[in-house]
C-alpha cells in the first residue's frame, strides 16, 4: 500500500489524530466521551467494526445504515438525506433550501429551521441528518448543488452552518456537515483533482467548516473529489491535519456514498465510517467490514485507530442523545417503498413486514416555512410604487413556473423535471412535498378576497397568448425559473451544473413578451442562484423584480405575503448577480483536457463572487447583500471600541498517547461468523471469511501512520474550531439604524472589513444583523469582531496572524452600498 501526499504541503497528516473530548470552549464533548469510552470498551472487535461500516446500498430502511450490536440491544445508526427535509418519506415537511435561509440574513430563522428539521428527523427514527452543506461553497454560480448550501461568502455560510447544526442537534439528531471539501461542481465530481493554495483553503473553503466544528457538529462527510492527487476521503492533509488536528474535530468523518477507495488508505487517512459500506472486492464485498477486521488483526491498521473511529461515532451520538440509547425512536419508514408492507432488507428482497408506519412529523412547521419563504424573498427592483399591491382591478399570472405541477408536486421523482412551479432543486438534496402551494393558487385566492379579476396562463412558449393575457391586466406577474442539482440527473442537457446563467424554458423571451405589452410587469424568479437579468433591470415596463429562490412547500403563500405587503421584504441577495458568466472570474470546468484525469486549479484564490467583482472593478446587476424594502433606512454614528483581549498564544505541547478501549480477542477464529448464523445476501458483515488463512503483512505505511505516541499540537489548533484565541472579541463596532420611511420594516446592516494589502479583497463580510423598526424608530446595532475576523493565514508559521496593514471597517446595506466607515485603531493584545 502506498499513500502519497503533495509535497507542496510538508505536513503529511500522519498519524490520524485521536479525539480526546475537545477541551477548550467545547467541553460539552467531555461527558459524551466518557459515555462513549465505556460503551466501546465493552465491544468485541467485530462489534467495533460493525459500527464503522454501512450494511450496503438498499440493505436497510435508511439511505445509510451501519451494523448493530445485538448483544447490547444497540441497533445500527440510521443516516438519511437531506439538507432541506427528510428524503424518501411522507408526512414530512419540505423546507426552504439553504440558499433561501441564507437570504434571510436571520440567525433566528436559521436556528428555528434547524430545530424544526431536527424534530422531523428525530420523529422518523433517524440518528444522523445528512446536512447542512458548506461544500459546495459556490465558487462558480452554475454549480449544481450550490442551492443546497448557503452562500459563496464563507462568513455567511459559517453562521448558517453553526445555527443550523445547533438547531438540529438540540433535537437529538446528529448533524452532518458536508461535503468536505472543494466539491465545487458536478462535472467530473467523482475524480476531479483540485489544486489549491494553503491560504485560500483556510480563508475561504475551510472557514465555514471551522464554524461547524466550533458549533459542535457530530459528523462531517468527505467528498468525492481529489485534493492534490488524493481522494478527499483518504486525504491526510484535509482530514487528519486540517480537520482533526488544526480544527480539533471531535466527531466522526463519514464517506459520501461510494467515495471510499481503499481499505488502508481511508483508515489511516482519517475516515471513521464507510458509506454505504458495500462495493469492495470478494470475499468481503466491502472495503471495510471483514476487510477492516482483517487489517486490524494483521497490524495494518492500529487497534487504537479502530477504537478512535468507534469512540468518535458513539461520542457524537451521546452528545446529542437525550436519555439512554435503548429509548431512541425506532425507524418507522422505508426509503425504498411507499407501501406499508415491504422488504425489511430491500436489496435482498427477504423478510416482508411493516416498514412504513406513516408517522406525521410536520407539527406546525408550515408556519415557519411560510415565514422563511417570505423573508427570504429579495426585492431587486420596485419602481413607481408597483409593490406592494393594493386591490388591483385585475392581475394576469403568466408562466409555467407559477403553476401547480401536473400529477401533484411529487410527480417528478427527486424534482427531475421542469413542470409546474420550482420550489427546490433536484437530486439527493430533495424531500417529498406534503403539499405545495403554487403562486397561481395563492394569488387566485388573494384575488378572490379582493374581488380582483384574475387570469392565469401556463406554459412559456406561446408568446402571443402571453401578450394577450397580459395586455388587459392592471398588473402582469410573469414567472420564470432556473433549475440545477446533482449529476445523476440530467435535465435538458444540464448534468447537475447549469450550462449557462439564462432562464430555463424560454423564460427570458416570456418576460420580454409580457413586458412589451404591460407597463406594470412584475417579474418573479424561482432560481437556484443568479441569472443574467440586466435587461429586466433596465426595461421601463418591468417595474418590479423579485427573487424567490427555492422556498419549499409554502411557496405561493410566502410570495403573496410580500407582494401584498403583509411582510415587508427583508431578503438580501446571498450572491452577486453578474451581467455575464465571464464576470465571475472563476469558471466551471465543462470539458477537461484529459477527461480520464480531470484537474482544476483554484488560481483565483480568495477572489470569488463579490470579492472578484470588486477586485476586477466589474459592475454587477445587483450586488451581494442587496435587497430593497417598502421603507427606507438611514445609517449614522459609527463607533469603534477596542476590547482588552488577551494576547494570541500559539497552541503548544502534545496530545496524550492514543488510547485503546477494552481488550478484544485477537484469535482469528474468534472473529469469524458464529456457528448457525444465517446471512442476508447481499449484506456487509464484520467477520473474517477464513480465520485459518490470516497471514501477517508488512504494509508499506506512510511515515508515522501507525504511531500512537503523543503527537505535537498545531499552533492554530487547541479546541474545536481552532485556537480559542481566534474567537476573542477584539473590537466592538456600533452604529445607529433608523427607519425613515412610513411603514415598519427590517433592515439588514452588514459589516465588511478591509484587511489591507493587494492580496486581500476590498472588503469581506464579517457581521450582519436583523433589525426590525417601526417608522421613525432607531436602534443601535453592535458588531463584535473577533481576532479571526481580522486575521490572515500565514502559510509559513501555519497560524493566523493580524498583519500590519491598515484595516478599515464599513457598515452598509450591501457589498457596494457602504454608508459608514472607520479605520480600526491598532492595538496590543
Amino acid at each position: 500500500m502506498a499513500i502519497h501526499h503533495h509535497n507542496r504541503f510538508p505536513h503529511a497528516g500522519f498519524p490520524s489524530p485521536w479525539a480526546d473530548g475537545g477541551g477548550g470552549a467545547e467541553e460539552e464533548w467531555t461527558e459524551a466521551y466518557i459515555k462513549a469510552g465505556a460503551f466501546v470498551a465493552n465491544l468485541t472487535l467485530p462489534e467495533k467494526v460493525n459500527l464503522t461500516t454501512g450494511t450496503g446500498w438498499e440493505a436497510d430502511r435508511c439511505v445509510g445504515m451501519t451494523g448493530s450490536v445485538p448483544r447490547l440491544g444497540f441497533r445500527g445508526f440510521c443516516l438519511q438525506d437531506g439538507p432541506l427535509g427528510v428524503r424518501y418519506t411522507d408526512h414530512n415537511s419540505a423546507f426552504p433550501a439553504g440558499v433561501n435561509v441564507a437570504a434571510t440574513f436571520s440567525r433566528r430563522l436559521m436556528r428555528r429551521r434547524g430545530e424544526a428539521m431536527g424534530e422531523e428527523f428525530h420523529g422518523k427514527g433517524i440518528d444522523v441528518q445528512l446536512g447542512p452543506v458548506a461544500g459546495p461553497l459556490g465558487r462558480v454560480p452554475q454549480g449544481g448543488r450550490n442551492w443546497e448550501g448557503f452562500s459563496p461568502d464563507p462568513y455567511l455560510t459559517g453562521v448558517a452552518m453553526a445555527e443550523t447544526i445547533q438547531g438540529i442537534q438540540s433535537r437529538g439528531v446528529v448533524a452532518c456537515a458536508k461535503h468536505y471539501i472543494l466539491n465545487e461542481q458536478e462535472h467530473y465530481r467523482n475524480r476531479i483533482d483540485v489544486q489549491i493554495d494553503d491560504r485560500t483553503m483556510h480563508e475561504l473553503y475551510l472557514w465555514p467548516f471551522a464554524d461547524a466544528v466550533r458549533a459542535g457538529v457530530g459528523s462531517v462527510m468527505c467528498s468525492y473529489n481529489k485534493i492534490h492527487g488524493e481522494y478527499a476521503c483518504e486525504n491526510p492533509w484535509a482530514t487528519n491535519y486540517l480537520l482533526k488536528n488544526e480544527l480539533n474535530f471531535q466527531g466522526f468523518v463519514m464517506s459520501d456514498w461510494g467515495a471510499q477507495h481503499t481499505t488502508l488508505g481511508s483508515a489511516l487517512g482519517g475516515l471513521d465510517m464507510a458509506m454505504p459500506g458495500d462495493g469492495g472486492r470478494p470475499p468481503y464485498g466491502s472495503l471495510w467490514g471483514g476487510a477492516l477486521t482483517e487489517a486490524v488483526l494483521k497490524g495494518e491498521v492500529p487497534e487504537w485507530r479502530l477504537d478512535d473511529m468507534v469512540v468518535r461515532i458513539m461520542a457524537a451520538y451521546f452528545k446529542v442523545r437525550v436519555g439512554n440509547y435503548t429509548t431512541r425512536p425506532e425507524i418507522n419508514f422505508s426509503s425504498w417503498t411507499k407501501k406499508e408492507v415491504g422488504p425489511l432488507y430491500s436489496a435482498s428482497n427477504q423478510t416482508y413486514t411493516v416498514v412504513n408506519e406513516f408517522v406525521n412529523v410536520q407539527g406546525d412547521h408550515g408556519e415557519l416555512i411560510r415565514e422563511i419563504g417570505a423573508k427570504s424573498i429579495v426585492l431587486l427592483k420596485n419602481e413607481h410604487g408597483t409593490l406592494p399591491l393594493r386591490n388591483p382591478s385585475s392581475i394576469a399570472v403568466i408562466g409555467e413556473d407559477a403553476q401547480d405541477t401536473p400529477g401533484g408536486p411529487n410527480a417528478c421523482p427527486e424534482r427531475n423535471c421542469t413542470k409546474g412551479t420550482l420550489a427546490m432543486g433536484y437530486g439527493s438534496g430533495t424531500a417529498d412535498y406534503p403539499y405545495l402551494i403554487s403562486p397561481a393558487t395563492a394569488l387566485r385566492a388573494q384575488a378572490s378576497r379582493d374581488n380582483t379579476s384574475f387570469t392565469t396562463l401556463s406554459g412559456n412558449w406561446d408568446l402571443d397568448a402571453a401578450k394577450k393575457a397580459a395586455s388587459n391586466a392592471s398588473v402582469a406577474i410573469v414567472f420564470a425559473m432556473a433549475h440545477a442539482g446533482e449529476n445523476f440527473i440530467t435535465i435538458d442537457g444540464n448534468a447537475g451544473d447549469r450550462n449557462n446563467l439564462t432562464l430555463w424554458d424560454n423564460g427570458d423571451e416570456l418576460i420580454k413578451a409580457v413586458a412589451s405589452v404591460n407597463p406594470r410587469t412584475v417579474v418573479v424568479l424561482h432560481t437556484v442562484g443568479p441569472v443574467i437579468i440586466d435587461y429586466a433591470k433596465k426595461h421601463p415596463n418591468i417595474t418590479a423584480i423579485l427573487w424567490a429562490g427555492l422556498p419549499g412547500q409554502e411557496s405561493g403563500n410566502g410570495l403573496v405575503d410580500v407582494l401584498y405587503g403583509k411582510v415587508n421584504p427583508q431578503g438580501r441577495s446571498p450572491f452577486t448577480w453578474g451581467k455575464s458568466v465571464e464576470d465571475y472570474g472563476a469558471q466551471l470546468l465543462f470539458q477537461a483536457p484529459n477527461p480520464t484525469a480531470p484537474a482544476q486549479t483554484f488560481d483565483e484564490g480568495v477572489f470569488i463572487d463579490y470579492r472578484h467583482f470588486a477586485k476586477a472593478s466589474i459592475a454587477s446587476s445587483f450586488p451581494f447583500g442587496f435587497g430593497l424594502s417598502y421603507t427606507k433606512f438611514s445609517y449614522s454614528e459609527i463607533n469603534v471600541l477596542v476590547q482588552p483581549a488577551t494576547g494570541y498564544k500559539a497552541t503548544a505541547g502534545s496530545a496524550n498517547p492514543a488510547t485503546t478501549y477494552g481488550t478484544v480477542n485477537k484469535d482469528p477464529l474468534a472473529n469469524t461468523m458464529p456457528a448457525g448464523f444465517t446471512k442476508i445476501t447481499p449484506y456487509v458483515y464484520p467477520w473474517l471469511v477464513n480465520g485459518n488463512n490470516l497471514t501477517s503483512a508488512s504494509p508499506v505505511s506512510p511515515a508515522g501512520a501507525l504511531d500512537g505516541s503523543a503527537q505535537p499540537r498545531l499552533p492554530a489548533g487547541g479546541a474545536p474550531g481552532g485556537n480559542p484565541g481566534l474567537y476573542d472579541v477584539v473590537y466592538t463596532i456600533s452604529a445607529t439604524i433608523q427607519n425613515t420611511g412610513k411603514v415598519a420594516g427590517t433592515e439588514i446592516p452588514q459589516l465588511y472589513v478591509q484587511l489591507g494589502g493587494q492580496e486581500n479583497p476590498f472588503g469581506v463580510l464579517r457581521g450582519f444583523d436583523e433589525v426590525t423598526l417601526d417608522p421613525n424608530e432607531s436602534r443601535t446595532v453592535t458588531f463584535n469582531l473577533t481576532r479571526r475576523d481580522i486575521s490572515n493565514w500565514n502559510t509559513t508559521t501555519q497560524n493566523w496572524e493580524v498583519t500590519a496593514n491598515e484595516k478599515v471597517v464599513f457598515i452598509g446595506a450591501s457589498a457596494v452600498d457602504l454608508r459608514l466607515n472607520s479605520s480600526l485603531p491598532s492595538a496590543e493584545w
